[in-house]
């Protein structure tokens, strides 16, 4: 079934209503659709908050390459911004706070899923749903159902504890329908039901239960100019509040969710033609370190925020929430030092992940440097996947493993 939304649309309703209900909530969404007016957020708020930062370091010669092909793994500490492709840069995610969580549940980049099969990773619940590439990069395309759903295969059948995060990539197209996230939980009658929030094909976020209704605008004026590219989703679950953040933009806040969330999974009204489009999906425990304004005691911070592009030293805009974190914690204490650890999981040649890890951690100090940070507190080291944390035959256990730890000196 296909669902058309209006590339001007500013409010489309998120559905969150018990699963018998979904032909009532089509119903919701496509009146919805109808009636809702087309203001925008504040001009000024959107000016003020996409300016890009003087004190940033300035991208090196753009790669237009393949992010995924190793063939173009020439890594290049200076190198920190997105390319040029209209996609946001690093320096316009100056003001955001979004830090994932510091245990990997779950992570899926679906590279090693064969192109157009079902990912080994997941369960299908509903509809159909298929690994796809897109520009040459893995994808997973949820190409039919209403709703078609699909869930990351776990360990146990609850796994989501308070606080937790989470993150991935949507690509939106005119006619496609926005990703639905489900978060499982037990309502009031101790039956299990879900929760949904809508991240919609113009950047907002919606999401609706017990009789109210959320509702938060991405604070860009073209909506048109936010379809046909990768955009970065993700949320905090802490203490009963919900955040929803779009690229660097915080979009909604729920003070009170009124949930306890047990697991998830991912969906939405899928078509052959316009099909959900994700990747690099990550869940993590944890959320946000509160660490800020304190005195910092602790020997070291194990951070999985700072990414890069797949087998290169260059750190992706969404890395900025981590960054700005590690800059107050130093302002906070100017007397302490970091050394900056580079780790990789066992993937590929141990003499490459070293050469790797030493370059990202050189990229780091570059960025904290750019970022105000005296170069004297900091140094790099790199150690490749010599020093594991977690079992490298697991998904999860690579992407724990892969990690930028800053040491206490």
């Amino acid at each position: 079934m296909k669902l058309k939304i209006p590339a001007l649309i500013i409010v489309a309703i998120a559905m969150v209503l018990p699963k018998n209900s979904s032909c009532q909530v089509l119903n919701r969404v496509k009146n919805t659709v109808k009636n809702t007016a087309t203001n925008r957020a504040d001009e000024g708020a959107a000016n003020a908050t996409g300016k890009a930062i003087d004190k940033g370091v300035d991208a090196a010669a753009g790669n237009n390459g393949d992010d995924n092909n190793p063939a173009n793994a020439t890594a290049s500490p200076g190198n920190t911004t997105a390319h040029s492709n209209g996609q946001p840069t690093i320096k316009s995610y100056q003001n955001y706070d979004f830090v994932p969580g510091d245990t990997v549940l779950f992570e899926d980049n679906f590279m090693e899923d064969q192109d157009g099969e079902f990912p080994s990773h997941w369960d299908l619940e509903k509809g159909q749903a298929v690994v796809n590439k897109l520009n040459g990069t893995p994808a997973f395309y949820l190409t039919e159902g209403n709703y078609v759903k699909v869930t990351p295969l776990m360990k146990t059948k609850t796994y989501l504890h308070d606080p937790f995060t989470v993150e991935f990539d949507y690509y939106p197209t005119s006619g496609s329908y926005g990703p639905l996230v489900f978060f499982s939980y037990v309502n009031a009658d101790g039956n299990e039901d879900d929760v949904q929030v809508q991240f919609n094909t113009n950047g907002e976020v919606n999401t609706g239960y017990f009789g109210n209704d959320f509702s938060g605008s991405y604070p860009e004026k073209d909506a048109d100019a936010f379809l046909s590219k990768w955009h970065h989703a993700a949320m905090i679950y802490k203490n009963g509040q919900i955040k929803c953040y779009v690229d660097q933009y915080r979009v909604l806040v729920v003070p009170k969710a009124g949930f306890v969330p047990l697991s998830l999974g991912f969906g939405g009204i899928g078509d052959q033609d316009n099909p959900i489009i994700l990747k690099n999906i990550k869940v993590a425990s944890g959320g946000n370190m509160n660490m800020l304004g304190k005195k910092f005691t602790a020997s070291k911070i194990v951070t999985h925020g700072i990414n890069f592009d797949i087998d290169k030293a260059t750190i992706k805009p969404e890395s900025m929430g981590t960054l700005n974190m590690i800059v107050q914690v130093m302002k906070d204490n100017p007397d302490v030092k970091f050394e900056i650890d580079g780790h990789t999981d066992n993937s590929g040649n141990a003499a490459h992940n070293l050469t790797l890890s030493q370059q990202r951690a050189d990229a780091v100090k570059t960025q904290l440097v750019g970022m105000g940070v005296d170069a004297s507190r900091l140094t790099a080291k790199g150690f490749g996947d010599t020093r594991p944390v977690s079992d490298n035959n697991t998904p999860e256990g690579k992407a724990n493993n892969r990690r930028v730890e800053f040491v206490k000196m």
